[in-house]
């Protein structure tokens, strides 16, 4: 008997990895300083729920429609709805009135998909995980071998826990703004079809 998609696709509570969401807002004109202290507020009643694992926020540009984007990670999918199902993370909610405009996009990936995120294709359209697998093993050997040929020069005196942490630092920089979006583009009919 075969599997069918949804079974292929059951895993139990746990065992979904980290959740990443997105979350991009339009702030009202001359509310930009007040919507930056709301989210170093939102951060840091974030950080202190178990499983949080950082926030980044991008500023309003071309890339992101001229909107705020809040991004936050969860180990696992049970952490990150006991935060955004919180009373305090309510509270921090009612706290934007008059700072938005319409409504907030929200995007969710768990595990790998994040890296692959292109904006013109569906929010649940995700390649295959052996293909994801393969790029990023593929993009980090690559990536970790150049870091190390380039900063060995300077490292050669520098104690493995801190050259290991300035690679694996400028390795996911790397990867998450400029490698990836890069590749998914380039390899994008391979990976989603």
């Amino acid at each position: 008997m075969t599997e069918s998609c949804i079974q292929k696709q059951l895993i139990e509570p746990g065992e979904e990895g980290p959740v990443t969401v997105s979350i991009s807002r339009q702030v009202k004109p001359g509310c930009e300083s007040a919507y930056e202290a709301w989210i170093s507020g939102v951060i840091d009643a974030a950080s202190s729920y178990p499983g949080h694992q950082g926030s980044n926020v991008l500023r309003p540009s071309a890339s992101t429609q001229d909107r705020y984007v809040l991004i936050y990670r969860f180990d696992s999918y049970e952490n990150c709805q006991n935060w955004e199902s919180s009373v305090l993370r309510g509270d921090w909610l009612n706290k934007l009135d008059g700072l938005v405009e319409g409504e907030a996009e929200v995007q969710r990936g768990t595990g790998l998909e994040f890296w692959f995120d292109l904006p013109e294709l569906p929010v649940n359209k995700h390649p295959s995980p052996h293909k994801m697998a393969l790029i990023l093993i593929s993009v980090v050997y690559v990536l970790v071998i150049v870091l190390n040929i380039l900063l060995a020069p300077l490292l050669v005196d520098v104690g493995l826990w801190l050259k290991t942490a300035v690679i694996v630092v400028l390795q996911v920089l790397l990867m998450t703004y400029l490698v990836m979006p890069r590749v998914t583009r380039w390899l994008k009919n391979w990976l989603y079809q």
